[in-house]
C-alpha cells in the first residue's frame, strides 16, 4: 500500500506546477545549465568526499555503528534527446575505504534514468521520472545485492535563484517471503531538496550541500544532513567547467538507527556539453 501511495504521490508532484514559470520563450542561463544535473548535456563528475567522524550516541543502548571514511565518485550523464522526450541515464560509480577495518572497494553502482517529457520541459527548468537500478557491490564496504526502484526530479531557474527537489525510492531485489521479521525490502526515501543563488556574472555561487534526507519506512527513523557548499563556474564556447567545495553534518538523526556523520568534506569537479534537442 505504501509502494502505491508513494508511486501516487510522485505522479502528483509532476502533474502540477510546483515551482513558477518564468515568462514564455525564457530560458535557462549557461552558467545555471552547468550546475544542473537535469540539462540535457553530457557531464563528467568527479569528486571526493571525506568523512572523518561520526557522532557515537547510544541507539537503543549501544553505540552508534560508524559510517565509512571517505569515497571517490565517478558519475557519468549520457544525454539522448528524442523528438517527443529525453532521457538523461546517469551511471554512478563510488570507491570507498573503511580505515578501521582496513577494507576498501567498489560501492553499489548506480543507473539511473531520468525522462523527461517535451511538456514538462519550460525552458528555465523541467520535471521528469524515471527508473533507478542499483548493482552488487563489495561486500566489505556495501551491499552484496541488485535494487530497483524510481526517481524523480522537478528543478526550476529564476533570475540568480536556482532551486529543484529530488525524489528517490527504492526496493532490494530479494523475495520479500524470504526475510525474517526485523528485515524489510523497502529501502529508505530519499527526498533531496537544494537552493542555489549566483553572484551576478562572476560564475560564484553558494548552494545547499548534497543533502538527501532519508525515512525508513520500517522503523519510522528519519535523517536530515545539512550544509552548504562554494563553487564557481567557468562557461566556454562549448563546454563549461563546475568547480565546489563542500560542507555537511547531521541536523536530524536522533530517531536513526543507521549512522549519522559529524564533519564531511567534498570536493567535486565537473566538466558538461550541452546538445540541442531534437525539434
Amino acid at each position: 500500500m505504501k509502494r502505491i501511495s508513494l508511486l501516487t504521490l510522485l505522479i502528483c508532484l509532476l502533474a502540477i506546477p510546483i515551482f513558477s514559470q518564468e515568462e514564455e520563450g525564457s530560458e535557462q542561463s549557461r552558467e545555471s545549465a552547468a550546475m544542473d544535473a537535469t540539462a540535457t548535456q553530457w557531464s563528467f563528475q568527479l569528486a571526493y568526499q571525506a568523512m572523518p567522524d561520526y557522532y557515537n550516541d547510544n541507539v537503543d543502548g549501544v553505540p552508534r555503528a560508524p559510517g565509512l571514511d571517505n569515497y571517490i565518485q565517478l558519475r557519468v550523464v549520457a544525454p539522448i534527446p528524442l523528438k517527443g522526450f529525453t532521457i538523461l541515464p546517469r551511471l554512478t560509480f563510488r570507491h570507498y575505504e573503511d580505515k578501521l577495518t582496513g577494507k576498501s572497494g567498489m560501492g553499489n553502482t548506480e543507473l539511473f534514468a531520468l525522462i523527461i517529457p517535451k511538456f514538462s520541459d519550460w525552458g528555465s527548468g523541467r520535471a521528469g521520472i524515471g527508473p533507478l537500478m542499483t548493482f552488487p557491490g563489495n561486500p566489505n564496504v556495501s551491499k552484496d545485492e541488485w535494487g530497483y526502484g524510481i526517481a524523480a526530479a522537478i528543478v526550476n531557474n529564476t533570475g540568480q535563484w536556482f532551486y529543484g527537489l529530488l525524489f528517490t525510492q527504492s526496493f532490494r531485489a530479494v523475495d520479500p517471503n524470504a526475510l525474517s521479521p526485523e528485515q524489510s525490502d523497502v529501502n529508505p526515501l530519499g527526498i533531496a531538496p537544494f537552493l542555489a543563488y549566483r553572484f551576478g556574472k562572476t560564475g560564484l555561487y553558494l548552494q545547499t550541500a548534497d543533502m538527501v534526507a532519508l525515512y525508513d519506512w520500517k522503523t519510522k527513523g528519519f535523517y536530515l544532513p545539512v550544509g552548504a557548499r562554494f563553487g564557481k563556474v567557468w562557461v566556454f564556447e562549448k563546454s563549461s567547467l563546475n568547480v565546489y567545495a563542500e560542507y555537511r553534518t547531521s541536523a536530524v538523526y536522533k530517531n536513526w538507527k543507521g549512522s549519522a556523520v559529524k564533519n564531511s568534506y567534498r570536493l567535486n569537479v565537473s566538466y558538461t556539453i550541452p546538445v540541442g534537442k531534437k525539434k
